[in-house]
């Protein structure tokens, strides 16, 4: 008898992706005789090492290898040579569409993520808005698993249930943890100014957490040329402080790291996710975007959110990348430092 073997689809982006992995592992134990293969780009593959048994990774270089149309019907043969017996578009974009059409003109099961589109049009709207919380990611890949046979409970806790976090792992730079020390992860940066506390404001947290609390070490996380030279400058200036892009290698030893923090200060970016997947706290921050559009991080508690309810042109973007109705970015200008350590809890 033909073993089940779905494959799901997601491309992009960091944050996406990892979002997929509390879906796949959930599907993974509740389906352990279900053969699972998870096709992404190639930086995604660490999200996948530490799945059960039953999981596989195909990275993809759609940049490359399989560019354009004549690349996408390549990629669809090496898949169709896998023999799935069913296709999980969580991506839902041109490329995903391709091959997913391919599947089902030959006949096979396929399924494709609903985004809730008009739910967060309204939620960004600027007049008239409806602030409801839109289904979650984790709710959409869900739901798609569902019209393809496969409801599943999400009981995912963190990627090193099983261990594989140990610090030893890393550079020495990074060391063991002594005990009573607190750690602190910050992660100031995300892809579009909507969406990312500006950076003065941010260098006074690491001033006050740096020179007010003995016991906290610091570890900052950026991954571009110029986040690295803001970051390496201010782990110079102030002490306690350790840029650990500049250290680790690779996003595996991030999780590692990350895993061990006590608290992650991220924007709503792809770092509060990789935190969520190794069960650490997050205090997200969050301006131009809301955790109503459905991409708050796994299992975080709403009230480490740090954002101005009092704005009513919030939300105004579902991913942070419209220009500014009132050109000021208010929504992070008015958040003060003070209430992101506040909420730090230290």
């Amino acid at each position: 008898m033909k073993t089940d073997h779905i494959i799901i689809i997601r491309f992009s982006a960091m944050g996406d992706v990892a979002m997929t992995v509390p879906v796949v592992y959930s599907l993974a134990h509740q389906y352990p005789d279900l053969r699972i293969s998870v096709l992404s780009r190639p930086f995604a593959k660490a999200f996948f090492s530490h799945m059960p048994k039953n999981v596989d990774f195909i990275a993809a270089d759609l940049k490359n290898e399989y560019k354009g149309i004549k690349g996408l019907n390549q990629l669809y043969g090496r898949l169709k040579a896998k023999q799935p017996t069913a296709i999980a578009d969580f991506h839902d974009v041109l490329r995903s569409k391709y091959i997913r059409t391919r599947f089902t003109l030959c006949g096979y099961k396929t399924a494709h993520i609903d985004k809730h589109k008009n739910g967060k049009r309204k939620l960004c709207r600027q007049k008239d808005k409806v602030m409801e919380q839109q289904p979650t990611s984790f709710q959409n890949y869900a739901e798609v698993l569902s019209k393809l046979g496969y409801p599943i409970n999400l009981s995912f806790t963190s990627l090193f249930t099983n261990g594989g976090n140990q610090l030893s792992q890393l550079s020495n730079i990074i060391g063991e943890k002594p005990d009573g020390e607190r750690w602190i992860g910050i992660a100031p940066f995300a892809a579009h100014n909507g969406k990312m506390y500006p950076k003065e404001k941010m260098e006074e947290v690491v001033k006050v957490l740096s020179t007010e609390y003995s016991n906290l070490r610091i570890f900052f996380f950026g991954g571009g040329k110029e986040e690295k030279q803001i970051l390496n400058t201010w782990a110079a200036k102030y002490k306690g402080c350790t840029c650990a892009s500049e250290v680790l290698h690779g996003l595996n030893e991030e999780l590692v790291l990350i895993s061990h923090l006590d608290t992650m200060i991220s924007m709503d970016s792809a770092n509060m996710h990789l935190a969520s997947l190794v069960g650490t706290r997050v205090v997200s921050i969050w301006g131009a975007t809301h955790p109503y559009c459905g991409f708050f991080g796994w299992n975080q508690k709403e009230d480490d959110a740090v954002q101005n309810t009092e704005l009513e042109c919030r939300p105004c973007s579902v991913f942070g990348n419209k220009p500014c109705h009132r050109g000021d970015f208010e929504c992070m200008h008015s958040i003060a430092p003070s209430a992101i350590i506040e909420r730090l809890n230290l």
